[in-house]
């Protein structure tokens, strides 16, 4: 099996490998990108995206990506619907091995995002794909719960900020824990405890979600919630909790286990990158979007720091004389 050289190899699609993708095929590096198991990130399993630059009218999240990929094409991009299944750091240049042939790299970006940690119920993931008012992110979902009273599962710092968050749109916040205290720091537990729109309740887990099914105006059927079906941490009873809306904020994972061993995480499992940099520890190795940022997590973040990548590779490639 003959092995397939190019300057760059972008592991990864979303706002961050496209756009990854988009400035070193300007840059002449003819980048080759792998897709992977979720063409196009997180956002294809989103509905409307209002929050994106250059849409106000907003854009549907599998469009957005959509959009992105035959950009990415128009500048010569090579995208192969292939899952990287080893990389191998070590080497110069860079071997990559996928599902379906072996590749090596002068550098390497990496932009294979973060998953959202679903309940284990199954109907939050399927409800958060078809709008059907389960979100894992309030700064994405939030205004669309205006009015609305819905609930947030979770105990650290990001169910607590995204409760805080959400009471700008909703008219009652349910913040549901399984414990009887919060991991939160101390500052964002009172913060959230002197909002009044926010109800805490505690020892108590989400069993199922309660849904109706709805028609739309242009005809078609959707699942909505209207309520949670809970269950006491403590002594077992049953309860039910009617909402229109649930934020499950119980964190996020990286998606870095190709490079375990390779490659540094911060305590969350983020990959380390080097500060207002992208650059890895291992030289001609970046990492951008969500895969190295457990802050901001937007699509136009994430896009940025894509960019910052193919710059960072660009010039890291000069200055070995690799960029020709």
């Amino acid at each position: 099996m003959s092995i397939s050289h190019h300057k760059v190899i972008i592991i990864g699609t979303g706002p961050a490998g496209y756009t990854a993708a988009l400035y070193t095929s300007r840059a002449n590096l003819a980048p080759l990108v792998f897709e992977g198991a979720q063409p196009g990130g997180q956002l294809t399993i989103t509905t409307e995206v209002e929050n994106f630059p250059g849409f106000r009218h907003g854009v549907q999240g599998p469009q957005l990506m959509e959009e992105m990929r035959e950009q990415v094409l128009k500048f010569g991009a090579i995208i192969k619907s292939e899952t990287v299944l080893k990389a191998d750091l070590q080497v110069r240049p860079f071997q990559i091995t996928t599902d379906k042939g072996e590749y090596t790299a002068d550098a390497i970006i990496i932009a294979t995002g973060a998953s959202a940690k679903w309940m284990g119920i199954q109907k939050d993931e399927a409800l958060s794909r078809t709008g059907g008012g389960v979100s894992a992110c309030a700064t994405c979902d939030g205004f669309f719960f205006r009015g609305k009273e819905i609930a947030v599962v979770g105990g650290g710092d990001t169910a607590l900020e995204e409760a805080t968050y959400l009471t700008k749109f909703a008219s009652k916040v349910n913040l549901i824990h399984r414990r009887d205290q919060f991991r939160a720091s101390k500052p964002m537990q009172e913060r959230a405890m002197k909002n009044e729109k926010i109800q805490i309740h505690y020892n108590l887990v989400v069993e199922d979600i309660l849904t109706t099914v709805t028609e739309t105006p242009m005809g078609e059927k959707v699942e909505k919630i209207h309520g949670l079906k809970l269950k006491s941490t403590v002594d077992g009873a049953g309860s039910e909790m009617p909402v229109q809306g649930l934020f499950v904020a119980i964190g996020h994972q990286p998606n870095t286990g190709l490079f375990a061993g390779q490659l540094p995480t911060d305590d969350n499992g983020y990959l380390v990158v080097e500060k207002g940099s992208t650059q890895t520890p291992v030289e001609g190795v970046f990492a951008a979007g969500d895969v190295q940022d457990h802050v901001y997590r937007q699509a136009i973040t994430a896009a940025g720091s894509g960019c910052m990548a193919a710059i960072d590779a660009e010039r890291w490639l000069a200055s070995k004389g690799l960029a020709e």
